[in-house]
């Protein structure tokens, strides 16, 4: 017997529910499933779904529900900044606070003349290549010390038909050999401590790469490792914006003032209210 649409997603959302986790998922993996816009998702909110659908639908909601698998991975995609990303288990999923890093460095960028900037731990290649689309005058550079990260990055350049620069290497190594400068130098590296792992759902501590996620030294190792590199990277008058866990703006904004003492170090909050981004313009 047919079913109809709203009948299967009150099934699935339901069968969420009971096991705890988030309704929401339903509406975005049926429409996956459908393969519709939003719009025409909820104009035939009334009519019937292929049987092959449902059970392909209805298979993903068990696993989801079962072993916290991302429908990120589920479903091989997410959407940043308006386009479509490929993600897997090599990379970590976008998270929408990194697109207020994205609009933070945007805004603030020259857009009169040529200017170079860096993606440190570009993961899936989010930020480098959103950057490239949105600043043509920008000559854009991404990082990442993992080569299958790398991979997915530079698929999804091609996919986006973005010119990017990839290099492999540790934190700013690569780009510092090469002798080069950046007018601009952002980075959502990882942040989270150990100790907070226990904090974390299944669906991020089981599938996104640690590497990605956890740092020693309380969250703070990357930005320590970025910023002792950024003298032989960065031009005078140039900037360093890093995304952040909410509580380290403190830290990482003196960590920043210590390296650059004469610059103008600010913490920005994000559309939640909680720091967010520190930011530097460096003299």
């Amino acid at each position: 017997m047919a079913q109809k649409q709203y009948e299967v997603l009150e099934w699935a959302s339901l069968f969420l529910e009971k096991s705890n986790r988030e309704t929401r998922v339903a509406e975005l993996l049926l429409q996956h499933h459908l393969n519709v816009s939003r719009t025409q998702y909820f104009a035939q909110m009334r009519e019937d779904i292929p049987q092959h659908i449902v059970e392909k639908f209805r298979a993903d909601i068990v696993k989801h529900a079962e072993t916290g698998v991302p429908i990120q991975h589920l479903m091989g995609y997410e959407i940043f900044y308006g386009r479509k990303y490929s993600v897997n288990e090599d990379v970590l999923i976008p998270r929408p606070e990194t697109e207020e890093l994205v609009l933070h460095v945007i805004a603030h960028a020259p857009k009169d003349k040529p200017i170079t900037i860096v993606d440190v731990g570009t993961g899936s290649g989010i930020i480098a290549i959103t950057l490239a689309l949105e600043l043509p005058n920008a000559d854009v550079y991404a990082i990442d010390i993992s080569p299958d990260a790398l991979v997915m990055a530079k698929k999804n350049a091609e996919d986006l038909e973005a010119n990017v620069t990839f290099l492999q290497g540790d934190f700013l190594e690569p780009f510092v050999k090469q002798d080069l400068r950046a007018d601009i130098i952002v980075s959502n590296p990882p942040y989270i401590a150990e100790e907070e792992r226990s904090e974390l759902s299944d669906t991020v501590v089981n599938y996104d790469p640690e590497i990605a996620l956890f740092a020693e030294d309380n969250g703070l190792f990357a930005y320590k490792k970025i910023i002792s590199q950024l003298p032989a990277a960065i031009l005078s008058g140039g900037s360093v914006a890093f995304e952040i866990g909410h509580l380290q703006g403190k830290a990482v904004q003196e960590l920043l003032q210590q390296t650059f003492p004469e610059s103008s170090v600010t913490v920005r909050k994000d559309i939640n209210g909680k720091d967010r981004i520190v930011s530097a313009k460096i003299i």
